[in-house]
């Protein structure tokens, strides 16, 4: 019996509606639009948050990194025609950081040079990497083909090098890597392994300004880099040299366990304080850049979710001003019904009906084209965007709660008629 009434009343207000069809698109759009907005705002944001994200867990949860910074007050520096300048990170830092903090399990010093790499009439611009074998077992990055360096290379200073996916593509669209030879100014390195993947930006992570770095990366042996190269680089710019001398560009540290990471890094400050009294060094923790970047997801979501949520209500506003109106055009329906012997409740649960009708009508339409507008941002902007389980759910939700709210109004006003007065209604 109770299903009956519940389909019988749907029917009704399913015709009701039809009646005007136009209307009721009309009154749909707002709900649509907001779900849509709802759906599609908190896909680019989780988007953008799980690419943030993806980025630190490269880093390493267990990783604390240590790169070379030019010390401000070094900055007026620059007007003079030739000067040098010497900061940074140094091979005794590196020495020091090992043998006297505990629950450190490697040291990674790494030299970054950049430099003009040419094979045969080909020729970019890349970063020539000095580091040690360990390198991508720290930073969570795999070999594709080949191998990396060894002990042995950094030994005897071998003139070997490991490329990055970008580099071999754009040295080698059509031959194999393996086993062939890439030029940096003077010096020819043999490429022994294909290393997959790019290093992440840690500047643009922690949301600063982003650095002159290349998607090209070389990495030889330490050693082998600071012979050749030396820690002394100059530049020339605007008429004036600058010559900076800097041994270690970035030190990677990795701690025993993700306890450890915090007071390591603590540690790692208070020792660099003291050595570095220029503050020409900054330590970056991963797993602290990783808490802020969920704490930042969740008020992103809050936010773009308030905003999009602005468009159900104004849609909501939309669908009682419609029921409100249908309510005075159909006075005298109303007060033939009553007449007849329909309850004040039976009349609230029709037009309460048609108004929830309209809500999830455009719920349901507004989750279909939610669900396309990420892939369709994705496919054009190559902007990653996460459409999560409970994003649809929460906004189809929010969209029949707001044709239930917003009907509720009219749905009284209906129901508290004087039948007499409405049968004479014209």
């Amino acid at each position: 019996m109770f299903g009956f009434r519940v389909r019988r009343t749907l029917k009704i207000g399913f015709k009701s509606l039809w009646l005007h069809k136009l209307r009721a698109i009309l009154t749909m759009l707002g709900v649509i639009f907001g779900v849509c907005s709802v759906i599609a705002m908190l896909a680019i944001g989780e988007g953008g948050s799980q690419q943030a994200q993806e980025q630190i867990r490269q880093l390493g949860s267990q990783n604390i990194i240590i790169n070379s910074v030019r010390p401000p007050e070094d900055q007026s520096a620059s007007s003079a025609q030739t000067f040098t300048l010497a900061y940074g990170l140094t091979y005794l830092d590196a020495e020091r950081i090992k043998s006297t903090i505990p629950n450190i399990e490697v040291v990674v010093p790494a030299r970054n040079i950049s430099r003009l790499v040419a094979h045969f009439d080909r020729r970019i611009d890349a970063n020539i990497i000095g580091t040690v074998p360990w390198y991508p077992e720290v930073t969570n990055r795999a070999i594709a083909r080949g191998r990396f360096l060894t002990s042995v290379d950094l030994q005897r200073l071998t003139m070997v090098c490991v490329i990055n996916e970008a580099t071999a593509s754009a040295l080698f669209p059509f031959q194999d890597p393996l086993g062939g030879t890439v030029r940096a100014g003077r010096d020819c390195f043999q490429v022994i392994g294909i290393l997959q993947g790019q290093a992440p930006d840690v500047s643009k992570l922690e949301g600063g300004p982003p650095p002159q770095t290349s998607a090209y990366e070389v990495y030889v042996p330490i050693t082998t880099a600071r012979s050749r190269y030396g820690d002394t680089t100059m530049k020339r710019r605007s008429g004036s040299f600058e010559t900076t001398r800097i041994q270690l560009d970035q030190i990677l540290v990795k701690t025993s366990t993700i306890e450890d990471v915090m007071p390591t890094s603590r540690a790692i400050e208070r020792i660099l304080s003291y050595a570095h009294p220029k503050k020409d060094c900054k330590v970056v923790v991963p797993l602290e850049l990783l808490e802020k970047a969920r704490k930042t997801k969740q008020i992103f979501s809050i936010v773009l979710g308030s905003i999009a949520a602005i468009s159900l209500l104004v849609g909501g506003i939309g669908i009682m001003n419609i029921m409100l109106a249908t309510v005075t055009e159909r006075t005298r329906e109303i007060g033939i019904r009553r007449a007849l012997g329909a309850r004040r409740r039976d009349i609230v649960t029709q037009f309460l009906s048609e108004a929830i009708l309209l809500s999830a009508t455009g719920g349901l339409l507004g989750v279909a084209f939610g669900l396309a507008i990420p892939r369709l941002v994705t496919y054009f902007s190559d902007m990653p965007t996460i459409v999560t389980p409970g994003s649809p759910i929460l906004a189809f939700s929010i969209s029949a709660a707001t044709g239930l709210v917003f009907g509720i109004y009219p749905a009284y006003r209906a129901a508290i008629m004087d039948p007499i007065e409405a049968l004479r209604h014209e």
